[in-house]
């Protein structure tokens, strides 16, 4: 059975604190970051180990390209989503061509190093947030949607789940919601028709979502992940989306007006998320675990989506998927290069 709380692990093993954490019913996900990552060989034999001890827990990473790319020794280095959106402007059919195949390679070298999910993609604009900047694949919409629904196919066509973030829009707000308050004063109407058409019209393709941190305070006075207005009102009845929702981390500052980790997961998952994330901060994921230990596991049939196709093959020190992967390299990493 799958909880409701994400966390993470020091190191590239797990310890016997860990082992005893992932033993925690309400513990249903583990995310990965740079300091749990030497080589592929190494990952695939850290994500083997946590399935020996529970078969059925999500593993998860931030895989998204640019600055923000966990898995990176023996692994493609992915330009960010924004080097797309500028080929667009000028060579439409070739840069949709290779957001789809940047998919596909992101999500194949992930999933076979035993890693179901990326915490991709970012369908945010790139407006005046420089958290978010790049990560973004356009300045409009107009090119967001057909870029991010091609990146979306790829993974797809690779066995990977998706999960858009972050919902309805963190590109219009200046703070950096892991340092700071992140405060929207925009209409809800204005929202509407700017910054939430992305996770609208892609919403068939998507998977999951990941709320925003941002407290649009024309609309609710709670930052979206915690709001029964954005998460029961609007995705679930009015988009009618029926995918995972995950909640940004916990431990992030602009999710302190819930108070400690205790009460911020259960805020999270009382306004209707299936999954909580408290990272980086032991103490704290203990006291969330103490905090939703007797609430009744999420939602299962909607989070075994999340689980990857994930291959049973042997992982060398460097990864060699075969010859469309090489072929998928050599053209993404050629682009990569021609932009830096």
């Amino acid at each position: 059975m799958i909880g409701a709380l994400m966390l993470d692990i020091a190191g590239t093993t797990l310890t016997q604190e860990d082992i005893q954490l992932l033993s925690a019913p309400q513990v249903g996900g583990v995310i990965l970051f740079a300091r749990n990552i030497e080589s592929p060989a190494q990952v695939r034999a850290l994500t083997d180990h946590m399935r020996q001890l529970r078969p059925d827990i999500l593993i998860a990473v931030d895989q998204e390209g640019g600055r923000v790319q966990r898995l990176k020794t023996g692994f493609t280095l992915l330009p960010a989503m924004g080097r797309f959106g500028e080929l667009y402007t000028t060579e439409s059919k070739r840069a949709l061509e290779l957001a789809e195949k940047c998919g596909w390679l992101m999500a194949t070298e992930v999933l076979a190093v035993g890693i179901d999910f990326s915490f991709a993609p970012v369908l945010d604009l790139n407006d005046v947030s420089d958290v978010i900047g790049d990560r973004s694949f356009a300045k409009n919409m107009d090119d967001i949607i057909p870029l991010a629904s091609a990146f979306l196919s790829g993974m797809k066509r690779a066995g990977m789940a998706s999960t858009g973030k972050h919902f309805p829009g963190h590109g219009s707000v200046k703070a950096d919601s892991h340092v700071a308050a992140a405060i929207d004063s925009r209409s809800l109407d204005e929202i509407r028709q700017k910054d939430m058409q992305s996770f609208v019209q892609l919403q068939p393709q998507l998977d999951a979502l990941m709320p925003a941190h941002v407290i649009y305070d024309q609309v609710d006075p709670n930052p979206a992940g915690f709001s029964e207005f954005w998460i029961q009102k609007i995705l679930r009845q009015e988009l009618g989306f029926d995918g995972v929702l995950f909640s940004d981390d916990l431990s992030m500052q602009a999710a302190c007006v819930a108070g400690g980790a205790d009460a911020r997961i259960q805020a999270a998952l009382k306004a209707g998320c299936d999954m909580g994330l408290v990272c980086n901060d032991r103490a704290a994921q203990c006291v969330a675990l103490e905090g939703i230990a007797d609430l009744p596991l999420p939602n299962q049939q909607r989070l075994e989506r999340m689980r990857g196709n994930i291959p049973n093959i042997q992982i060398n020190e460097i990864l060699d998927l075969g010859d469309e992967w090489r072929h998928i390299v050599d053209e993404v990493s050629a682009f990569k290069n021609q932009t830096n």
